[in-house]
């Protein structure tokens, strides 16, 4: 019952629709280069993959680790040490991705590790399909959320992420972690420190959802949240459909950049379209 699915399995006897089972699986640690400059620096980001996911989007860049069944196991303490490495070796922040199948193992690993000494920046790296109750239990030890907003349209969250309610449960989600930490904050070195960022992957033929998207992050939040807009969608060999089958165009992604100015919104964050390359996802067969 931890995420909006509330499948409801024993996770002990069972894994649930995310995949996982009652083990925290992690497919992947390391210095990760490659997500908004404020969150890699200049050393990386010290990023956690965990293994399973609740939407299975069927465009998704980690699918050897979306279905839960890739990765080590992982207790609370093991999860605490992880983080305290990262931070040794240099990393700007602890950013966890697709925590959602674990967020109370996750929130008492935090609380462990900052016992231990833990003092940088905790990244909460999400689809936005979140239940507000798993987010209010991360308040205090999360400093900067970093979810998606990926659909308006419950068809097009249907029939790409098998989740026509995406826009209901992502809009409270979004909010309640606006509540909790407000808008981005950098350190002196241009760091983040605190603070939300929306991500929003533009994809090829929906440019008029992302623009139902910009009118509903308008709603919901104020005009100086940071919204990254994401040109990078790359098809994998098993996109075959359309309008999947391609990269966004350049016109698309214009569209969406002028529409967001027209709405207000001035914290921006683009990307050039050769970022959209398959080079940019971590291959999850090597050894953690």
């Amino acid at each position: 019952m931890l995420c909006p699915r509330r499948c409801g399995a024993d996770r002990s006897i069972q894994r649930g629709v995310c995949g996982a089972d009652a083990q925290v699986r992690v497919a992947k640690i390391m210095l990760h280069q490659w997500e908004e400059p404020f969150i890699s620096g200049t050393r990386g980001s010290g990023t956690v993959f965990f293994s399973g996911c609740n939407l299975g989007c069927v465009y998704c860049q980690n699918h050897e680790i979306r279905d839960g069944g890739i990765g080590d196991v992982y207790d609370v303490a093991a999860l605490a040490d992880a983080y305290l490495k990262l931070q040794q070796d240099g990393a700007h922040n602890i950013n966890l991705v697709s925590a959602a199948p674990y967020v109370s193992d996750v929130a008492e690993s935090l609380r462990l590790a900052k016992a231990q000494g833990l003092t940088i920046p905790v990244v909460y790296n999400s689809s936005g399909y979140e239940c507000v109750e798993a987010i209010r239990s991360l308040d205090g030890l999360v400093d900067i959320y970093l979810p998606d907003y990926k659909y308006i349209t419950p068809l097009l969250a249907q029939k790409f992420s098998n989740a026509p309610d995406y826009a209901e449960i992502a809009s409270p989600a979004i909010t309640e972690m606006h509540r909790q930490v407000g808008d981005l904050v950098l350190d002196e070195t241009g760091i983040a420190k605190r603070g939300l960022v929306v991500r929003h992957l533009i994809l090829p033929g929906c440019a008029d959802d992302s623009r139902k998207v910009l009118d509903e992050i308008v709603r919901i939040l104020p005009l100086t949240t940071h919204i990254s807009l994401m040109s990078q969608y790359t098809p994998q060999v098993y996109t075959t459909e359309f309008p999947l089958n391609r990269k966004i165009t350049q016109r698309e992604y214009d569209r969406v950049i002028s529409y967001a100015l027209s709405l207000g919104l001035h914290n921006i964050l683009l990307q050039t379209r050769d970022s959209a390359k398959s080079i940019f996802t971590p291959q999850f067969t090597e050894q953690i």
